[in-house]
């Protein structure tokens, strides 16, 4: 899996949990929908801090909070 699959299993992981929407998580984040869906698909193949950022504060927990998962343990290596 690579960094921004992992990202994107994250934010959905974290919506489940919450059982938050996709459109109920912009609007607590204050972005469009479109910026999380597109963090979401192959849109984005970046997604930017600062939107992750404000995402976390959507669910108000900490970027810290975001990356502790064991998603984000086993990486493949993203230069190639």
């Amino acid at each position: 899996m690579n960094t921004k699959e992992a990202v994107a299993k994250r934010i959905l992981e974290l919506c489940e949990a919450r059982h938050l929407a996709v459109n109920a998580l912009a609007t607590a984040a204050g972005v469009s929908p479109s910026t999380v869906y597109s963090m979401l698909n192959e849109k984005s193949k970046n997604p930017g801090v600062v939107s992750l950022k404000k995402l976390c504060d959507g669910f108000e927990i900490s970027i810290r909070e975001f990356f502790d998962s064991d998603l984000f343990d086993d990486l493949e290596q993203e230069i190639k």
